[in-house]
This record gives C-alpha cells, sequence and structure tokens, in this order.
C-alpha cells in the first residue's frame, strides 16, 4: 500500500460515508483539477479540503468564506504601499490565494464581478497578475462550496471549472452517527512530500487510456446525448486526466472501465440530471451483464424444453439435437462476452457464471443423451 493509498484509507476512516469524496480529491489533486461541493453548513466540507492539503509536507493551504462584500485584496492580496511611492500598483501575495498549492473557497458563488475574472485566471490558466505582469501561480486544487448552484448567468462560467462536483449532506446511517459521536483522533496520519505528489503527477500522465474504455466514453456520450444531458467536449476531455490520476494512484498503467465510476460526478450539471448519468454509466458498465442474462434465460428455456415430455424417442432426440446446437450457440455468444469485458476492464464475475451454468447445461445433456443410447443397445 502507497502512502497516497494510505492517506486514502485514513480519510475515509475519520470523515465518514465521505469515501467518494474523498477519492474525488486525491484524484482532482493529481490530475490539477478543482472539485466542488454542494451541501449544507456542518458537513466537514472545509476540514476536508484542509486535511487533504495538510497530508502534503510544506504544502501552502488558503481558505477564505466569500460574502457579497468580499474584496480582491482579500484573496489576492493587498497593494504594495511601498510600489506605490515609485508609481508601481502591485499586490503583495504572501499567505493569499496566488501562493497557495491547495485552496478552499466557502460560498464560492459569491463572488462579485471585481473578483470573478481574476479568479477564472487563476483556476483555468493558472495565472495571475499582481502588478508586475502575468505569472504563474503553484496552485494544484481548488475546493468550492456551496449551498446550492449558482443563479447568476456571469457565474456560470466559474461554476464550469469545477470538473468534480459532489453533493454532500449529512450522515443518513444511524450507525455511522454514532461511530461519529464516539471516535477519537486517528492514530496515524500519513504524508506525502511535495516531491512525491509531483512524481504521482508525472506517473498520472504516463498512463494508457486503452481504446476499448475510449469506445465506453464514446458510448457513454450518445446514451447522455440520446438523453438529452449535453456534456461540453472540454469537461470531456479534461476528465480523461481523472480516470488517468485514479489509475495511478492505484497503482495500474493503465485506465479500466471501473475508472468510468467517477464520471458520475463529472457529467451533470444539475442534480437532477444525476440519475440519468448514474443510469448510462450502468448500462455503459453494466450492459453486458444485462445482455448474458438474457441468454442464460434463453439457455434454461431451451434445456427446459429438451427434457421434454416428448410424444416419441424420435421427437426427444430432434429436440435433444436442436437444444445442444443452440445451447453450443449461446456458450459462444457468452464466451465472446466475457473476452470483450475482460478486455474493456469490465467486472466478469456474474457473466462467467452465466456461462458456466451454460455449460453445465450442455454437460447434462450430453450426459442424458449418451445415457440414453447406452440404454438402447
Amino acid at each position: 500500500m502507497n502512502a497516497f493509498e494510505k492517506i486514502r484509507n485514513e480519510l475515509s476512516a475519520s470523515y465518514l460515508e465521505r469515501d467518494e469524496v474523498v477519492e474525488g480529491l486525491l484524484c482532482a489533486l493529481v490530475a490539477g483539477q478543482h472539485v466542488l461541493l454542494l451541501g449544507p453548513p456542518g458537513t466537514a466540507k472545509s476540514e476536508l479540503a484542509h486535511e487533504l492539503c495538510k497530508r502534503v509536507d510544506d504544502a501552502r493551504y488558503f481558505q477564505w468564506l466569500l460574502t457579497r462584500f468580499t474584496t480582491p485584496e482579500e484573496l489576492f492580496g493587498p497593494i504594495s504601499l511601498k510600489a506605490l511611492e515609485q508609481d508601481r500598483y502591485v499586490r503583495v501575495t504572501d499567505g493569499k490565494l496566488p501562493r497557495a498549492h491547495v485552496a478552499f473557497l466557502d460560498e464560492i458563488f459569491k463572488a462579485s464581478s471585481s473578483i470573478l475574472n481574476t479568479l477564472l485566471a487563476i483556476l483555468n490558466e493558472r495565472r495571475f497578475d499582481g502588478g508586475d505582469g502575468p505569472a504563474q501561480v503553484p496552485l494544484f486544487s481548488m475546493v468550492g462550496a456551496a449551498n446550492e448552484l449558482p443563479e447568476d448567468e456571469e457565474l456560470h462560467a466559474l461554476y464550469d471549472r469545477f470538473l468534480l462536483r459532489y453533493q454532500v449532506g449529512y450522515l443518513k446511517e444511524d450507525f455511522r452517527f454514532l461511530q461519529m459521536l464516539t471516535a477519537s483522533a486517528a492514530a496515524e496520519r500519513s504524508s506525502v512530500g511535495m516531491a512525491d505528489l509531483s512524481a504521482m503527477r508525472e506517473k498520472a500522465r504516463q498512463v494508457e487510456i486503452p481504446g476499448e474504455v475510449l469506445r465506453d466514453v464514446a458510448e457513454l456520450r450518445k446514451r447522455l446525448e440520446d438523453k438529452d444531458v449535453v456534456v461540453s467536449d472540454r469537461r470531456w476531455r479534461h476528465s480523461l486526466d481523472l480516470l488517468r490520476a485514479r489509475a495511478a494512484l492505484q497503482g495500474r498503467g493503465r485506465v479500466s472501465g471501473d475508472d468510468l465510476g467517477l464520471y458520475a460526478h463529472v457529467l451533470w450539471s444539475d442534480p437532477s440530471e444525476r440519475a440519468v448519468v448514474e443510469e448510462c454509466l450502468r448500462e455503459v458498465a453494466h450492459g453486458h451483464e444485462d445482455e448474458a442474462e438474457k441468454m442464460l434465460y434463453q439457455a434454461r428455456e431451451v434445456a427446459e424444453n429438451a427434457r421434454g415430455p416428448h410424444e416419441d424417442e424420435e421427437s426427444a432426440d430432434q429436440a435433444a439435437v436442436e437444444a445442444l446446437a443452440k445451447l453450443h450457440d449461446l456458450q459462444r455468444r457468452l464466451d465472446t462476452i466475457v473476452a470483450e469485458a475482460s478486455a474493456r476492464g469490465r467486472a466478469v464475475e456474474r457473466v462467467t457464471a452465466f456461462r458456466d451454468e451454460v455449460r453445465g447445461m450442455v454437460r447434462a445433456l450430453l450426459a442424458a443423451e449418451q445415457g440414453e443410447s447406452d440404454s438402447r443397445h
């Protein structure tokens, strides 16, 4: 287990019912993307972002609660008085957002117009002009939080900059709630260095996305469009970085179909679309299981018909021959589904069990035929 896996496990143990959020935060950190947490106050949104930053040694963290009255100076730094004496308009950014590696902005959609354009440049281009010209900022990932989606149209561009979006609520399970009430401080607190994070980011960039997975992505896009859920090309392109990051964090050099589960938090714009996204994901990820299950039902019906009753031995023999041909065909088709699903990194346990059941039917029918033949002689 590498250090990143330890961090994930420790955070998941401390922040109950937040496994998916923890995974998303780590993937975003490695992929250089941003995360939006939607939900009421008191759901550990800021704590998670702060704790994630503390797990990266020497990483700088910036946190701020935005209001309608938040000024650019609060986020980007005050104007240098010494520079003004020299007729230069320069911001002092020490301890402010332009110096942060990880940032958390609460009530992010209360950003004013005076803040918005600068914030967009930091999020999208990783650039900030503090008065001496545009310069690169070290930001790895920003976590934004809000109670509700933005209504103002000028904030839609800011909303779109958050590739991962999670709905975070209060604890649902009673036993988790009781566990939270009685929890003590974690005994272990793993961390990684900045060099480790840079190495993981480079490793993620080298992860291969096989053609089978890309075809799944294309199929998913088509299914979503058929249900009027349209996702921009930019989001699709950047989403591949998240898939690579997830694979790298799990020690894999190739993206698998299982990584597509992240799309449940990438492809919706309105929360009402999330159920549609999850349905399409299930169809793409488990459609092979549905197809295989239908074949299994067909095989059971064929085997049942072969067992009779029949008018005479000739009818029974004819039914057995036809049943064997159909069962062999279904078995070959199931073999193909297993092979293709395995190549795409999909779960094949259920399909393999279906295929093995059909094989058993073939063996049973052959054995019955052999028994009938022996009894006649």
